[in-house]
Formats: C-alpha cells, structure tokens, sequence
C-alpha cells in the first residue's frame, strides 16, 4: 500500500497547474492582445462621441448602445483574465489598478439618482493612457514631478497673494472691477500671469497711474517669465528622470515570453528533482519490505 501511494504521487504533474498563470499572462500581455484592446478602446471613443451627435443617436441609437455594452464585457472578461494571471501582483501595479477603476465605474448604476454618472462612461478612453507605452510615460512622469512642484506652486502662490493686495491697495479704488476686492485681484493677477489680455489691462491702468507700467512689467518677469518656466522645468526633468527608469527596467527585465519560458524550465527542473527524491523513496521502501522475506 505504501508503493501504490507513492507511485500515485509520481503521477501528479503540479507545474502545470502552478504555471498556467504565466502562460495568461503572456498571452494577455502579447502585441496583438494589446493592439485589439487599443483598438476597442477608439472603437469606444468613437461610439461615446456619437451617442452625443442627434442624427446619429436617433437612428442607430440601439445598436450604438449595444455595442458600448458589448465593449464593456469585453473589457470586463480582459480585467477578470489579468486578475487571475497577476494574482496579488495585479494590486501592486498602479496602472493595474487604473484599469480595474476605470472598468468599474463603467458599471455603476445610471438610472434614477445615478443618471449623471452616465457621462462618466468616456472615462473608459482614459485606459488608452495605460496600455500606449508613450502616454504611460508621459503620465509617469507627471506623476513623478508633483512633489517637486509643490515648493514651485507655493512660490507662485505667495508671489500671486502678494501681487494680489498690491494691485488692491494700489488700483482697487479707481478700478474696481479688477482690483476692487482681494478676491478679483487675486483673479485678474492669476490672468496676466497666462499672458491673457495683459495689455488691454495694463494700459487701462496706465491711463490714470502712468508708472503702473513698472508694476506690471516686475510681475510678468517675476511670475511668468521665471516661476513658469521653473515649473516646466520640473515637470521636463521628472519627465527624463521617468524615461531613463522605464529604459533601464526594460533592459534588465525579459520579455514576457522568454519570462514564461524559463518558470517554465524552472518548474521541470524542481519537478524532476521531485520525481527523484520518489523514486529513490519508493526504492528504500522495496528494501525495506523484502528484508524480512528474505
């Protein structure tokens, strides 16, 4: 009996079943896998832009309405399929998790109370963010300079704060409709600062305070000229520093087939091994029962 046991454990192929995830996960992540997903997704767009055009709406709007459906189990069948193939390593993906977010505001209720979330239905094109490698990296890297702006954006806002109760205290009493309350001027200075009809305003300015020219002149140096740029800046380096990353990361990292292959190579290797401490098991155990025959 204890051979029979043994011999049935010989049977038992446990890699192919620890290592189906690997071959999903390949497969998911194949070229063309991601191509038909990009596709579906301006596919999508493109449904989710008719629906809003009255002609189209009125006459093909059920099969318009079918089709977003349709897309949106398939997108459901490709989540659940990652899932199942990246196991707890799918949380640990941010853009992983994206997905899952964007996909599952899709099927939120919108009937009754829920109506407006609707229009949330076209945050769905937002997946091509995640699946372009070119507009990930572009995310990534915008991402990656938030903290470096914020010492940049509490700049600004001190410049713009300070600029603001000058112009008050300064124009507030002869023009009122710019400068008139600590609010407005904070609204007309963040204004200027984009550059947006600066010269209609410091010229009106100019006409009952003739050397106003050099307040608005520091500012525009000051805050456009140079904060902005800085701003940029940031964002440009977060940008390279992203680029350098994800350049080393697909360098070190194999490419998904060759990954497959080798847990695959590995999972033999440690079956084999398996197999070999058995059968020297089921040997010791021959030994062991003919002894007391003989």
């Amino acid at each position: 009996m204890r051979k029979d046991s043994s011999i049935t454990a010989l049977t038992l192929p446990p890699y192919r079943a620890q290592h189906w995830r690997a071959r999903l996960a390949a497969f998911i992540d194949s070229p063309r896998v991601q191509a038909a997903l990009i596709a579906l997704i301006l596919l999508n767009a493109a449904i989710l832009g008719l629906e809003t055009v009255p002609w189209p709406r009125s006459r093909w709007g059920e099969y318009l309405y079918a089709a977003d459906h349709v897309i949106l189990g398939i997108f459901v069948i490709e989540i659940t399929l990652r899932v199942a193939a990246h196991g707890r390593a799918f949380v640990r993906d941010p853009w992983s998790v994206f997905d899952f977010a964007v996909v599952a505001i899709a099927l939120m209720p919108a009937s009754g109370a829920f109506a407006v979330l609707r229009a949330l239905r076209v945050v769905r094109v937002m997946r091509l963010i995640s699946l372009v490698p070119s507009m990930r990296q572009v995310a990534s890297g915008l991402l990656a300079a938030i903290p470096g702006l914020g010492a940049v954006i509490g700049i600004i806002a001190v410049i713009l704060y300070v600029s603001a109760v000058m112009a008050t205290k300064l124009f507030g009493e002869r023009f009122p409709d710019w400068f008139g309350t600590l609010g407005e001027s904070a609204f007309t200075m963040f204004q200027l600062m984009t550059l947006e009809g600066w010269p209609e305003v410091a010229r009106a300015v100019m006409q009952a305070y003739p050397l106003a020219w050099l307040f608005f002149v520091l500012y525009l140096l000051v805050s456009t000229f140079t904060m902005l740029n800085l701003f940029i800046a940031v964002v440009v380096n977060a940008m390279q520093a992203e680029h350098a990353r994800v350049m080393e990361s697909a360098a070190a990292e194999p490419a998904p087939a060759e990954s497959a292959l080798r847990d695959e190579m590995r999972a033999l290797r440690e079956e084999l091994d398996r197999l070999r401490g058995a059968l020297r098991a089921v040997k010791l155990e021959g030994r062991f029962d003919d002894g007391p025959s003989r």
